[in-house]
């Protein structure tokens, strides 16, 4: 039975300095969420077919990102896209130029001022982690979320906080000091840990259809809200656990945030609506879960629709770069770089060896050769630094972002 309970918020310290409303006793409401394992939940017949489609779509990404994915460069690309969709959620705007040279920078060990970049990889790097600890069949564990966390926020003002569940209440919306004014509540901390427990054991179960349940589980861990800071973050790097977990989205990831944040109000109110109170089997819980999964089915249909536009622009770059080449031999470091690149926008010599794997001086060849060709330009990483882009990739890469940011995809 979901319900709201009223809670008496008590200040902790009489501050000064601030508004009369930020300093004073008063009373909210906190809410705790019916469990999921276990719950039967039935899908309306529209949003089932909607689920269905969307299953399909993704699946069919999967099938035909034939070349790309084949050397992780597409999935490698549309993981980094997904990253910065959920960081732009949360406020975090960094262009892809701005964001693919601090990376490069970081690779020399060059000290970074860019903080907001530098949260943007940390999400990242995040969710390359949890993208390689859970595959087929995987469980999804407290452990995995929490290393997750850990990895997201481990360079950042709070990092003390890192891989930790919360031990304070939290809340969204209104005031910094109090809850007085939020818009939503989640439940006191002493309810996230059983809460996290059965929220796995949901994400391990198969009754539902995949997207169904990664609608569901998202939308429980937003509202559960585990974690002092990056809840929004790890929660759409659950939708992508359970994708993979399922064996729906094993090696391309489709950039479900980058619709979501696109339509942001629409994303919060249907989060919002599974926040019902009474008992599970109610009007209110069917209703607003229907409302929710329809929603997020539709945008994992218009992800996928996205991705498979952008791998068809970087298929075609491949081959003006190919044709702008003129003949490279079958195997060499050359066209083995010129495969990969799209999986590395910006590279040094070092990261361009290790991505292709071959030896220091062969790659330094088959760089100057691009650079020669003008697929490549050199850079500066850092101080003192040398590096290279793929110009022309990095403006597909932010026209995708940008044309995912518009509402009508534009």
């Amino acid at each position: 039975m979901a319900y709201f309970e009223i809670r008496r918020w008590e200040p902790a310290i009489r501050l000064t300095g601030l508004p009369r409303k930020d300093r004073r006793a008063f009373h909210y409401r906190a809410y705790f969420p019916d469990a999921l394992s276990g719950r039967p939940i039935m899908l309306d017949g529209n949003v089932a077919a909607d689920v269905a489609d969307a299953e399909t779509a993704i699946a069919r990404l999967e099938a035909r990102a034939r070349s790309l994915v084949d050397s992780e460069a597409l999935a490698r690309l549309l993981l980094r896209a997904e990253s910065v969709a959920s960081s732009r959620i949360e406020g975090l705007q960094v262009g892809a130029r701005r964001l693919l040279r601090v990376d490069a920078a970081r690779e020399f060990g060059e000290p970074e001022t860019d903080v907001t970049a530098l949260e943007v990889l940390g999400n990242i790097d995040a969710m390359s982690f949890g993208t390689q600890a859970v595959g087929e069949g995987d469980p999804i564990t407290v452990d995995v979320l929490l290393e997750i966390h850990r990895r997201l926020l481990a360079s950042t003002h709070l990092s003390q906080h890192a891989g930790t569940v919360r031990t304070v209440q939290n809340w969204i919306g209104g005031s910094s000091y109090n809850p007085c004014s939020a818009s939503f509540v989640p439940p006191p901390p002493a309810s996230v840990a059983p809460l996290l427990d059965d929220l796995c054991a949901f994400c391990n179960d198969d009754q539902l259809p995949a997207v169904a349940q990664a609608a569901i589980a998202h939308a429980q861990f937003e509202t559960i809200h585990p974690f002092v800071d990056g809840n929004g973050r790890v929660g759409r790097a659950l939708i992508h656990l359970v994708l993979r977990r399922r064996g729906l989205a094993a090696r391309a990831l489709p950039p479900i945030s980058l619709i979501l944040a696109t339509h942001a109000n629409e994303y919060l109110d249907g989060l919002n609506a599974t926040r019902y109170e009474g008992s599970p089997d109610g009007r209110a819980a069917h209703d607003g879960l229907n409302l929710w999964i329809g929603r997020f089915a539709s945008a994992a249909q218009r992800s996928v629709l996205e991705a498979t536009t952008f791998e068809e622009r970087v298929d075609e770059l491949e081959a003006s770069w190919r044709r702008r080449l003129g003949s490279v031999r079958r195997g060499s470091a050359t066209h083995v770089l010129l495969q990969r690149l799209p999986a590395l926008p910006i590279l040094t010599v070092n990261s361009a060896a290790t991505l292709i794997g071959r030896s220091f001086l062969a790659t330094n060849q088959a760089v100057e050769r691009l650079v020669q060709a003008n697929i490549l330009a050199s850079i500066r990483a850092g101080r003192r630094n040398r590096a290279f882009e793929a110009p022309e990739l990095i403006s597909v890469l932010a026209d995708f972002e940008r044309g995912l940011a518009s509402p009508t995809g534009g």
